[in-house]
């Protein structure tokens, strides 16, 4: 791990240089998000713009991946595979691998959640620089106030600027990797990782106008249309048919004049679900191998042989995560926090991959312990049970668990 000095140390604990940080990043003219309409073509010069060599731009690019982030199917596909990751046990330990549960502690918290989800969304949205808040101490456990993303927009990370003004140029820019700002902040991802949201977009937008292209269609085509037909020329009576016919609704019938015809067209159109609903479907399952690797976890499958091939596809990805999760967390967070004095210094971030058994089998395991011969601590009766184990008496205790 990073080795820091006391001038470090003591620059940390300056409160004058803290505020100055915050107020740094509190400065960032942060911009009301742009919602117009997007399609390819918009993704396409974004893409463009967020890859130029002298004056990489993100801007652009992050608003088609905000209209994009709005779609119920992706914002599944990224759920669940999240929350594979988030679920999952863990706990820090020593060079030994022995489990440090003063030290899992301190990550069981509000604030460490947040990061994990924060360095997660860098797999979708690209490099993501994350700022921490105040440290207090709350019941003898030191803790942040918050965690919080800095405003992608305002992040140059090909060079390691923060951005006054969204569009400046770099000159411009103040390094966030050198001087107070760095103690303050983590990044998360690489600093040219544009996110899987790149090439989830096209599939999205598409989606998002056949849809629209779809409303369309049925206000134009889902509806009969009817048409009234009078030989009477006052009109007075022309407005009152016109009248009639615009209030006919779920009760459709009308008391008109004398010599009018009333005809109902029906749509022949039909083609309508293999125009629209194929194309928005096959949208989904792109979506779905892009960000799930497969399909079947989302979509209904098939077969239970395919699914079980999904699944296992799934659960690589998930592991890919979890590693992702892990090494930030090892390599970045911990001396991070070492730095402002947490207890975790010569620690490791671990996944506890621990068996989970049934209630059966695990009361198979304890009964063939106990007729093994081994003595069992009461207190993992009185824990595990919330028993209030006294002592032993004359029966077997085999005989329990019959």
């Amino acid at each position: 791990m990073k080795q820091y000095t006391n001038e470090m140390m003591l620059a940390m604990q300056n409160a004058a240089g803290r505020e100055r940080v915050k107020a740094m990043l509190i400065e960032l003219a942060v911009k009301t998000q742009n919602l117009t309409k997007k399609d390819i073509g918009t993704w396409r010069q974004a893409w463009q713009m967020a890859i130029n060599v002298e004056n990489p731009q993100r801007a652009r690019l992050y608003d088609v991946y905000t209209d994009v982030d709005i779609d119920l199917h992706l914002t599944g596909a990224i759920g669940q595979r999240k929350s594979m990751v988030l679920k999952k046990a863990f706990r820090l330990v020593d060079k030994n691998g022995r489990e440090k549960p003063e030290a899992t502690e301190i990550l069981e918290a509000e604030w460490f959640k947040d990061f994990a989800g924060l360095v997660l969304d860098s797999r979708y949205w690209g490099h993501s620089l994350i700022q921490f808040g105040d440290i207090t101490t709350v019941a003898g456990k030191r803790k942040f106030d918050n965690v919080s993303l800095v405003p992608r927009k305002h992040v140059m990370p090909e060079y390691g600027l923060l951005l006054r003004e969204v569009g400046d140029e770099p000159k411009k820019g103040i390094s966030y990797r050198d001087g107070k700002i760095a103690q303050w902040c983590i990044e998360a991802g690489k600093p040219y990782d544009l996110g899987l949201l790149l090439k989830c977009a096209p599939q999205a937008l598409s989606k998002k106008n056949m849809l629209a292209f779809w409303d369309t269609f049925g206000e134009m085509f889902g509806m009969p249309i009817r048409i009234g037909k009078t030989i009477s020329r006052d009109q007075k009576e022309i407005t009152k048919v016109e009248k009639m016919l615009s209030d006919m609704g779920a009760a459709a019938w009308g008391l008109f004049p004398e010599g009018t015809e009333i005809d109902i067209k029906e749509s022949s159109r039909g083609d309508a679900f293999n125009v629209y609903d194929k194309r928005i479907e096959r949208a989904n399952n792109e979506m779905s191998k892009g960000i799930l690797n497969q399909t079947m976890t989302i979509d209904d499958g098939s077969s239970l042989s395919q699914s079980q091939v999904h699944l296992d596809v799934f659960e690589n990805v998930v592991e890919a995560d979890a590693d992702f999760l892990r090494d930030t967390i090892n390599n970045r967070l911990l001396p991070f926090m070492t730095m402002h004095g947490f207890a975790v210094e010569g620690l490791m971030f671990n996944w506890d991959e621990s068996v989970e058994y049934t209630p059966q089998q695990q009361i198979n395991i304890e009964t063939m312990l106990i007729n093994g011969g081994y003595e069992i601590d009461p207190k993992y009766w009185i824990e595990k049970y919330n028993i209030p184990v006294t002592g032993k008496n004359a029966i077997p205790a085999a005989s329990f668990f019959v």
